[in-house]
C-alpha cells in the first residue's frame, strides 16, 4: 500500500482511533480524514471533532444518523422477526453496514485511496466493515491496524500516544472492565469478568436498565402502530423512526426488560460470552410478532419463520450488502404490505406481554369462524373428518404393513 495518500479513519476520539490516527500518519505518510457516526449511542460526539483539530486533521465528518439507522436498518430487520441463535437481537451487527457505506462514500467524496477501521483481529466487526466496504466499492483498499502492528495492549497504547503528544482524557473514577458498545437498538457488554461463562454479570453493569426486581409494582401498557410492517405511533403519537425506539428504549428499561447474557458463536470460529440491553427492540419483536399473528396468512407466516434464521445469520456475519440478503429483503418487505393494524402491551418487571392486537383493514381473524359458539354454518364441522382422514392416509398404509406389536 506505498501508494496510499489519504485514509476515512471511521474515528471515536479515543485512545484506539487517536493512536490509530498517528500510526496511519506516520506508517504511510499520508493524510487521515476522520469520520464519526451519532447512531445513538448516547454519548457525546462533537468532542471527537476537537480531538481530531488538535490532532491537525483538516476533513473531519461527524454525522447524525440516527433517523437513517433505524429507519433503513433496524425497521427492515425487524420485519423479519430477526434474532440470531434464538436470542441476539443483532444490535452492533445491524450498525456496521452503516458505518461502511458511510466510509465508502466519504473516501469517494474526498479521493481517499483507503479506509480504516479500530476492529481487533479477532472480532466479527472487522468482517462486517469489510465485507460492507468491499461490497459497496470492490477497489477499494482497507487498513485493519489491530491485524498490522505490535501495539497489542492498553499499556502500549498509552506509550504510543505519550511518545507522540495525543492528547489522552483521564477520566475520574472507577474505569468499566467491560469492552462495550452502544447504538440506538442496543449496548453489549463483553470481556472483564463475563470471559468466564459461569460468573454471573454484576448489577451495577447494566446501564440501561433497572433489574427486574427493582422494576415498578405496578404494569405499564403501551400500545404500537404498525404501518407496513414498521411502527409509526407510541400511544396513538405519530413518531419517527429513531424518536420510536428512544421511547422504547426508556419505558423498556425503567420495567426491566431486555438483558440477555448469551454464549454467541462468532463467525471468525470462537464462542464469545456477551450481555445485552436491547430494551425497546424485545417489545418492537413482540409486538410485530403480534401484528403479524392476524394480520399474515398462515404459509407465508411459517415461510418467514424458515427463513429468518438464514437472514439473521447473514446479518450477523456482514453480508448485508449481499445479493442474498437484498433479495430476501424484497419478499420481506412485500410481505408486510397489510401488516397494519394496533398491538397492546404490558410490561411489568422484565416481561412483555401481548394483551391486544386488531388491524381494522387487513386482520385475517374471523371471530364467527373462530368462535366456541354457534358460528351458524360459517364452518362445517363435519368436513375435519375428510380432512383427518386424507392426511392420516401415508401414515395408515405404512402402519398397514409393519407387524402388528
Amino acid at each position: 500500500m506505498s501508494d496510499i495518500k489519504k485514509v476515512v479513519l471511521a474515528y471515536s476520539g479515543g485512545l484506539d482511533t487517536s493512536v490509530i490516527l498517528k500510526w496511519l500518519e506516520e506508517t504511510y505518510q499520508c493524510e487521515v480524514v476522520t469520520f464519526t457516526a451519532d447512531i445513538g449511542q448516547g454519548e457525546e460526539v462533537e468532542p471527537a471533532r476537537a480531538k481530531a483539530q488538535t490532532m491537525g486533521v483538516k476533513d473531519i465528518f461527524i454525522e447524525d444518523l440516527r433517523e437513517e439507522f433505524v429507519r433503513d436498518y433496524v425497521y427492515p430487520m425487524f420485519r423479519a422477526n430477526t434474532i440470531y441463535e434464538g436470542e441476539y437481537l443483532l444490535g452492533t451487527s445491524i450498525a456496521r453496514p452503516l458505518i461502511a457505506k458511510r466510509l465508502v462514500e466519504i473516501a469517494a467524496q474526498t479521493g481517499a485511496d483507503a479506509i480504516s477501521h479500530g476492529a481487533t483481529g479477532k472480532g466479527n466487526d472487522q468482517v462486517r466493515f469489510e465485507l460492507g466496504a468491499y461490497a459497496l466499492n470492490p477497489e477499494i483498499k482497507v487498513i485493519a491496524p489491530w491485524r498490522l502492528w505490535d501495539l497489542n495492549s492498553r499499556e502500549k497504547l498509552l506509550a504510543y500516544a505519550d511518545r507522540h503528544a495525543i492528547p489522552v482524557e483521564q477520566k475520574r473514577g472507577k474505569k468499566s472492565p467491560y469492552s462495550m458498545d452502544a447504538n440506538l437498538l442496543h449496548i453489549s457488554y463483553e470481556g472483564g469478568p463475563l470471559e468466564d461463562p459461569w460468573t454471573e454479570a454484576e448489577d451495577d453493569m447494566w446501564r440501561w436498565s433497572v433489574s427486574p426486581e427493582q422494576a415498578p409494582d405496578k404494569a405499564a401498557y403501551i400500545e404500537l402502530t404498525f404501518e407496513r410492517g414498521d411502527v409509526i405511533a407510541v400511544d396513538g403519537q405519530p413518531m419517527t423512526p429513531a424518536t420510536v425506539l428512544e421511547i422504547l428504549n426508556k419505558v423498556g428499561g425503567d420495567n426491566g426488560i431486555g438483558r440477555l447474557d448469551i454464549v454467541e458463536n462468532r463467525y471468525v470460529g470462537m464462542k464469545s460470552r456477551g450481555c445485552y440491553e436491547t430494551p425497546g427492540g424485545t417489545i418492537l419483536l413482540r409486538a410485530h410478532r403480534a401484528i403479524e399473528s392476524i394480520t399474515l396468512d398462515r404459509e407465508v407466516a411459517h415461510l418467514k419463520d424458515e427463513l429468518m434464521p438464514r437472514y439473521a445469520s447473514l446479518v450477523y456475519n456482514g453480508y448485508w450488502w449481499s445479493p442474498e440478503r437484498e433479495l430476501l429483503q424484497q419478499m420481506i418487505d412485500a410481505s408486510q404490505r397489510h401488516v397494519n393494524g394496533t398491538v397492546r402491551l404490558k410490561l411489568y418487571k422484565g416481561s412483555v406481554t401481548v394483551v391486544g392486537r386488531k388491524s381494522a383493514t387487513d386482520s385475517l381473524f374471523d371471530e364467527t369462524i373462530a368462535t366456541f359458539e354457534d358460528d351458524a354454518g360459517a364452518y362445517n364441522q363435519q368436513d375435519a373428518e375428510g380432512f383427518i382422514k386424507l392426511n392420516a392416509l401415508r401414515m395408515r398404509i405404512a402402519a398397514a404393513r409393519r407387524p402388528h406389536k
